[in-house]
């Protein structure tokens, strides 16, 4: 990158993560989401997508993009983190989430943009990618997901009962008996019932469930089948997860990977823990096969989690180096 007049600037700053900017913006049908921008004015337009869906943008996210280099948007999606309504599954769909990003991008003036992600963030990115193949600079992925119905089952009723049998039992035994042939649709329907008695131990054990299998070595290999039906805090997560998974992302399903062509052009990276049983490598690699320009980096000894032992380092050196390859 050659230096220009605004070099310097972020770094003079006490925190150079802190936000530039943040504001609640209405994007219309009822939603505000919490925007915010970190870097300096000028710099390499981003935009970073969590994780979920459901979840939200944390603080140490800003540290993933180079203030010096960066001017990175991060954002809570419908229902999400701080935007409002909190947990709000109304006109909240894929194809609301890609609208809502080019509003983003048009609010901050941006003609293209990197879009980063992980995990259901991987997915939204790849699907605003192909819906506006134009407006895109670059691709760092982590943990790459397409957002298939094959894909949960596989984690969740092949994976599980393969890795951790015990676990797949507690996950089991929380639906009665007549549930159980279709544990996933279950779950689904359990957790967006109104009614507190069925979807809080249903959320509690989807949450735990979906945990143990994120981490490369889970402190915890069991459902505390007790704990799941005390009065502890609520997940936000599995709410949006179920409202999404039920309807199979809101996409076709294989979209993503059918429709890899339109990525053709776009320079992407997909950083892949070897041991991630929620998006195993296998994943990547398809996609991979079929997006030119893409390359697949292996993380050894790590499972799903950006925290897992280095995965951040590799995120934030594909970003980096999709930086330079840019200009």
């Amino acid at each position: 990158m050659a230096p220009d007049a605004d070099a310097g600037k972020a770094a003079k700053r006490s925190d150079p993560f802190a936000p530039l900017t943040s504001e609640q913006f209405d994007v219309g049908d009822g939603h505000d989401l919490y925007v915010e921008s970190i870097g300096r004015a000028g710099g390499i337009p981003a935009v970073y997508l969590h994780g979920g869906p459901g979840s939200g943008c944390q603080p140490d996210h800003r540290r993933l993009f180079d203030p010096e280099r960066f001017h990175a948007v991060l954002f809570d999606q419908r229902g999400c983190g701080r935007s409002r309504p909190k947990g709000s599954r109304d006109n909240n769909t894929t194809a609301h989430l890609i609208a809502d990003m080019e509003k983003i991008r048009e609010r901050f003036g941006f003609a293209r943009w990197m879009v980063v992600g992980g995990s259901w963030g991987a997915t939204l990115a790849l699907a605003y990618a192909q819906a506006h193949p134009e407006r895109v600079s670059g691709l760092a992925l982590r943990a790459t997901f397409l957002g298939t119905r094959e894909e949960l089952e596989s984690a969740f009723l092949r994976t599980l009962p393969r890795f951790y049998p015990g676990l797949y039992e507690d996950f089991l035994s929380v639906l009665p008996d007549d549930e159980r042939a279709s544990p996933l649709s279950a779950y689904y329907r359990r957790i967006l019932d109104p009614d507190d008695a069925v979807h809080a131990i249903a959320a509690r054990a989807w949450h735990d469930t979906e945990r143990t299998l994120s981490e490369h070595t889970p402190k915890q290999t069991r459902l505390d089948l007790v704990s799941i039906r005390s009065s502890r805090t609520l997940p936000s997560t599995p709410f949006m997860e179920a409202h999404y998974f039920a309807n199979d992302s809101f996409m076709r399903p294989s979209q993503i990977l059918d429709d890899a062509g339109l990525l053709a052009g776009i320079p992407g990276i997909m950083v892949q823990g070897r041991y991630d049983l929620l998006c195993p490598p296998a994943t990547s690699h398809a996609l991979a096969a079929r997006w030119p320009g893409s390359e697949v980096r292996i993380i050894d000894d790590a499972g799903h989690i950006l925290y897992d032992p280095g995965i951040r380092n590799a995120v934030m050196r594909a970003i980096a180096d999709l930086a330079s390859r840019n200009g």
